[in-house]
């Protein structure tokens, strides 16, 4: 059961354990991979003297990409066969040019070689069909990414299920969809030819509600028949049309007065309700105040927000909703859809409410005017003592990945996981912040801050091989000179740049879409030298107090002080506040005029999500004129390249930060006593859907 590796090696690589302890060996050793890879901010590249390309980059590679296309750049990193340049001669020419340095051939070839298979089908497997499976009603609401992730995925867990039971062990009744959505892998999988029994867990009712509603559509259930009284109906309907045209009478009598409207009368209980409609309407609660999501996005990317209370959450705990139970027509397969906020790998109130309410639908979602018919066939659904579940999800994001993996040991009832990992960027940090500097570290960047400070048990590193793994740098010395081997410094740590440096899809960059991508990169950098210039904010300052000096300082701080020297958003020494811009309306991105005007327009609205006064920024944009905006994208225009240039090595580099995460996860699983066996193994076409890699692991 499972691969031939338990990891999709590389071709340098033909044991698991080489691999890691050289994954490992390169991610602490290279200097350039960790710059490149959590050191280097797009905010920073036009802010400093030096400026980051020239800082980082040896100045033959500078040389060499001068002039050279962005695409010749890209083929060179990612298609290029390497070997044709085994051997340099002067003569030697590489697509009408001279061929690419040393150095830079030998960084590249350390990256190809620990980025992990990505090929689909892998190697052993079972060949994709050419066409999708999924029936066209089950596909409502799926793109073309939608439908061959669902397709594939279902395909795998219904071919793992039978091997599962094949191997002797007992069969999985159940499978559990964390963070299950609109529900598509579900209603594919509880629909024929798979008739799975899904457990729907999902933390947002309307998903929920939207999900069934799909399935309704999709008509694998029956539609709730509504019955309606038609007099009460319509003796409501005149009585409130009598109240509203007595009420325009009462303000039509005394058009210059005060008018005071009788209270209405309640027909149902006789209370008396005052409208005052004279009060103001309630003011917007401060920005700081308002309820979100749980997840803010910036130019840094997304992180969770861990202070808020989220929805479902009272002071008692996590609420749980079981809603009803939804037997397909078709098959023999049901849905069983949970509200419930994940907060970590104990699924018992789940199962509670599952395995309690699994024979009988859900009453508390009928009222007196519907009708919610019973299922006939629900002997189809197992019965409590019989559940064997396998936990698995589809692209959950961030930590989701951690608590489903971690289910396999805190529940009983879960014998398998197979999990699809994406935006890790929303991963949180375990290790703290580390004992040493990257070279162009921002360690006054608030979000670098509060993220490397989490110190969060169900972040990354899960592996105790990565907490514990010796990091290859000096030993600290004691205050009498002797080395300390005790506290060397110890675990592998990514912070949210490099992270969500990880998401990108280099592989995937065509032309026409990475010149959108790298011109909204470098509007958004040069957007940020007109804030320096015009004093919005002040250039970086190192740790050693040298203004816009090396690439080794700080971010650029905003030289607006909130009130009583303090606001939301402070840095960890109350000096620097982010001027996030976030996205802006498509045709911001048509030209760089467009763009500025759209960003200031954007930060200078009043009760905007700017963290600084609206007014200190327009009082500082103020006189910026067009003429202004494009002498300044004329003088940097030559920039543009290096910017692109310094992206790609980025997003290329990152491909090695995404193979950390997803092998430290295995390795936790083979840590466990309780696992049997674990692999990672491709399950989507990494052209369509680059998050590509499933998690699998199997209980003793």
């Amino acid at each position: 059961m499972g691969p031939d590796t338990p990891l999709p090696l590389p071709p340098d690589f033909i044991a698991v354990d080489e691999y890691i302890d050289s994954l490992l060996n390169f991610t602490t050793t290279s200097w350039l991979l960790q710059t490149l890879c959590g050191g280097v901010h797009v905010l920073d590249f036009y802010t400093r003297s030096p400026d980051l390309y020239a800082t980082i980059l040896p100045e033959s590679w500078r040389t060499w990409f001068r002039g050279r296309d962005i695409m010749d750049i890209l083929d060179l990193l990612m298609r290029e066969d390497l070997d044709q340049f085994d051997d340099l001669v002067e003569s030697q020419t590489w697509r009408e040019g001279p061929p690419p340095p040393v150095e830079l051939l030998q960084y590249i070839r350390d990256v190809r070689k620990h980025l992990l298979a990505r090929h689909f089908p892998p190697p052993g497997a079972p060949p994709s069909p050419e066409k999708a499976s999924i029936a066209r009603h089950i596909a409502l609401g799926m793109k073309v990414k939608k439908v061959h992730e669902v397709d594939n995925f279902a395909r795998y867990i219904d071919r793992l299920t039978a091997d599962i039971k094949a191997s002797g062990r007992r069969e999985i009744t159940h499978l559990v969809d964390f963070g299950s959505g609109q529900n598509y892998l579900g209603r594919a999988l509880a629909a024929p030819p798979y008739s799975k029994h899904l457990v729907a867990v999902e933390s947002r009712q309307h998903n929920i509600e939207g999900a069934k509603r799909m399935d309704i559509k999709a008509k694998l259930v029956e539609k709730p028949v509504t019955m309606v009284n038609k007099k009460k109906y319509r003796a409501e309907f005149e009585q409130d049309k009598k109240r509203k045209k007595n009420r325009l009478k009462g303000l039509s009598a005394a058009p210059n007065s005060t008018t005071t409207l009788e209270p209405e009368q309640s027909h149902k209980n006789g209370d008396a309700t005052k409208a005052d409609d004279s009060s103001p309407p309630a003011e917007p609660a401060p920005i700081e105040q308002r309820q979100t999501n749980g997840v803010k996005c910036d130019d840094d990317g997304c992180e969770i927000e861990t202070t808020e209370k989220p929805h479902g959450i009272d002071g008692l705990g996590v609420k749980t909703v079981t809603t009803n139970l939804q037997v397909y027509n078709e098959g023999q397969g049901s849905v069983q859809y949970v509200e419930h906020i994940i907060k970590n790998g104990d699924l018992s109130p789940v199962m509670n409410q599952v395995l309690d309410t699994s024979r009988v639908p859900d009453e508390s979602i009928s009222s007196t005017t519907t009708a919610v018919e019973v299922p006939t066939n629900l002997a189809t659904v197992p019965k409590t003592a019989n559940v064997n579940a396998m936990v698995m999800s589809l692209h959950s994001c961030g930590n989701l990945v951690h608590h489903g993996l971690q289910s396999l040991l805190l529940n009983p009832s879960v014998s398998a996981v197979a999990m699809v990992g994406c935006c890790y960027n929303l991963v949180t940090e375990r290790l703290g912040p580390p004992t040493y500097k990257l070279p162009t570290l921002r360690p006054n960047h608030p979000r670098l801050e509060k993220t490397a400070n989490a110190f969060d048990p169900h972040g990354f590193p899960m592996s105790e091989r990565l907490a514990t793994y010796p990091l290859p740098h000096t030993p600290l010395q004691s205050t009498n000179g002797t080395s300390q081997a005790d506290q060397q410094p110890k675990g592998v740590r990514l912070n949210i740049t490099s992270r969500m440096m990880a998401v990108q899809a280099p592989f995937n960059w065509g032309h026409t879409d990475s010149e959108l991508f790298f011109s909204r990169h470098f509007y958004r950098a040069l957007l940020q030298r007109i804030f320096l210039d015009r004093g919005v904010i002040s250039a970086p300052i190192d740790a050693d107090g040298t203004v816009g000096g090396s690439a080794s300082g700080h971010t650029s701080r905003v030289n607006w002080t909130p009130p009583n020297g303090r606001g939301p958003g402070l840095s960890s020494d109350g000096t620097s506040t982010p001027l996030t811009i976030g996205t802006l309306r498509k045709f911001a991105y048509n030209d760089f005029k467009s763009y500025v005007r759209a960003a200031i327009a954007k930060l200078t609205t009043p009760n905007s999500f700017c963290e600084v006064d609206p007014t200190f920024i327009k009082e500082k944009m103020d006189g910026l004129t067009d003429d202004d905006i494009e002498k300044y994208e004329t003088d940097y225009k030559e920039k543009k390249h290096e910017l692109s240039v310094m992206w790609s090595l980025m997003a290329f580099s990152a491909g090695v930060v995404e193979a950390i995460i997803v092998t430290d996860r295995w390795l936790w699983l083979k840590e466990q006593e309780e696992v049997e066996t674990a692999w990672v193994e491709p399950v989507f076409d990494y052209a369509l859907s680059p998050r590509n890699l499933v998690v699998v692991g199997i209980k003793k």
